[in-house]
């Protein structure tokens, strides 16, 4: 986030004296500086996951998905949805690959096609993340940290998404999409800098299947 330059050293005074002296000083920089800190100095991870969608009025989706995940900088990830179905999303770095085990359907991407502005980017990229967004504080809710990364760019295809920290670690995901539709994602068991398989994010498509390249 570009910081802005005041003009006058009274302005700077008269800022960080409101800061020190208002209660929502605490968050206004917190779950930025523990987003920075998260991508600065966890290179992989491991961790547990939950996902659900809500649609514009309020509904949720009556079929929540969990499984788990992992990743290492820079842009290599596992996705893997265990339940209520399977499904498989993989990123070598280069490719991502999307395995639908029911559709016996593959689906190619580049990487820089898929996760350039995506919530992905945020979590499991190094590249920098003020040229892909703009990033807000928000108040704390939930006794969790939070804040908004909305994307620069108008084919993102989401407006924005909140992400709520708690100890440097991401712990929730809400992404509002064109549709109103917000999709809620619950981050557990998260273990930092694990030594992980070097197969771990290689992915051959099974024999039968549809491959589609996009």
């Amino acid at each position: 986030m570009k910081i802005k330059h005041w003009a006058g050293k009274l302005k700077a005074a008269l800022l960080a004296a409101v800061l020190v002296a208002s209660p929502l000083a605490a968050w206004a920089a917190d779950a930025p500086a523990q987003l920075r800190d998260f991508a600065a100095k966890v290179n992989s991870g491991t961790g547990q996951f939950t996902q659900q969608t809500v649609d514009a009025k309020g509904g949720a989706s009556k079929r929540p998905q969990s499984g788990e995940f992992s990743f290492k900088r820079p842009g290599q990830f596992k996705w893997a949805v265990k339940k209520p179905y399977e499904q498989l999303i993989v990123s070598d770095g280069k490719l991502v690959y999307q395995y639908d085990p029911d559709l016996a359907q593959v689906t190619e991407r580049a990487v820089d096609k898929s996760i350039g502005a995506s919530p992905a980017a945020i979590l499991f990229g190094s590249g920098s993340l003020d040229e892909a967004f703009t990033i807000a504080a928000l108040p704390g809710k939930d006794g969790l940290d939070w804040l908004r990364a909305t994307p620069r760019g108008a084919d993102a295809g989401f407006t924005h998404v909140d992400i709520a920290f708690k100890g440097n670690m991401p712990a929730r995901l809400e992404l509002l999409d064109s549709f109103g539709q917000v999709t809620r994602i619950e981050l557990s068991e998260i273990v930092a800098n694990p030594k992980l398989a070097a197969n771990e994010f290689q992915f051959v498509p099974p024999k039968g299947v549809d491959v589609v390249k996009m």
